[in-house]
């Protein structure tokens, strides 16, 4: 394939999905990696794109469309959420971020006697008539793209929250332990989210690992529990056990 046919297919898939790997350019195009690596420099230099960990995202602010995230590997993402919805007790109080693995557990923890906060407006629909489940809805600028609220009165609010628990995804995940995140107003949040909660739990399936991102949420001190694949290379958890961090591993 000439490479401006190959530039085109890329900016085709970073369309379709906001985010790309070279993994994945390397396997869908069928190139090798120093060629992926290159026609994505090319494509960075050309503004066509934003060179991230891992990878790329799609120029501009956008990130992976919820739609297209919430489609995409979605036993996996089950079976992480039911790994996680068991570390959940009643009268818990739960911190449901953004994602649409977390929106997975929320479908599981719906009807439970629990106290969820969340600024994922996904999770607010599936939760909005669970009579049992008490629903705090974090306020601030909507997020289009990714049925969020972020900026500073997201952020305060849950400053003045406090938290058994709280769930959350992520974009990207590095060797060194690193939780990424492609948008700076999200990262915001989900410090705040991790400040205000006696636990964190990451949810990770084994795309994630590197994933992509621009910004870094945590190190991996600061996860007390991270739920992945099977499939997950064991040299990307070793950080996460060197921190004390619980890794379980599903399938």
């Amino acid at each position: 394939m000439i490479p401006d046919r190959r530039h085109d297919e890329i900016i085709k898939m970073l369309t379709q999905r906001g985010s790309l790997t070279l993994k994945e350019v390397v396997d869908e195009l069928g190139v090798s990696e120093a060629t992926a690596r290159r026609d994505i420099n090319r494509l960075a230099e050309a503004g066509r794109l934003v060179r991230a960990y891992g990878g790329a995202v799609i120029k501009g602010p956008a990130e992976v469309p919820f739609t297209y995230s919430d489609s995409t590997d979605r036993d996996e993402k089950q079976r992480i959420a039911q790994a996680a919805a068991e570390l959940v007790s009643d009268s818990d109080t739960v911190v449901l971020d953004i994602g649409s693995t977390v929106l997975e557990l929320s479908r599981l923890l719906a009807g439970r006697p629990i106290t969820v906060i969340t600024s994922n407006l996904a999770v607010f629909e599936v939760m909005k008539g669970a009579d049992r489940t008490e629903l705090i809805l974090l306020g601030g600028q909507f997020r289009r793209n990714y049925l969020s609220t972020v900026g500073f009165l997201a952020e305060n609010a849950m400053r003045q929250l406090h938290a058994d628990i709280a769930f959350l995804g992520t974009s990207g995940i590095t060797k060194a332990g690193r939780v990424l995140d492609t948008t700076p107003v999200e990262v915001s949040v989900k410090q705040q989210m991790i400040e205000s909660s006696e636990r964190v739990v990451l949810l990770a399936t084994q795309r994630k690992f590197p994933g992509t991102g621009l910004r870094v949420v945590c190190g991996p001190d600061r996860v007390s529990t991270l739920i992945t694949s099977a499939g997950t290379p064991d040299d990307y958890l070793l950080e996460f056990r060197r921190s004390g961090t619980a890794v379980m591993k599903v399938s």
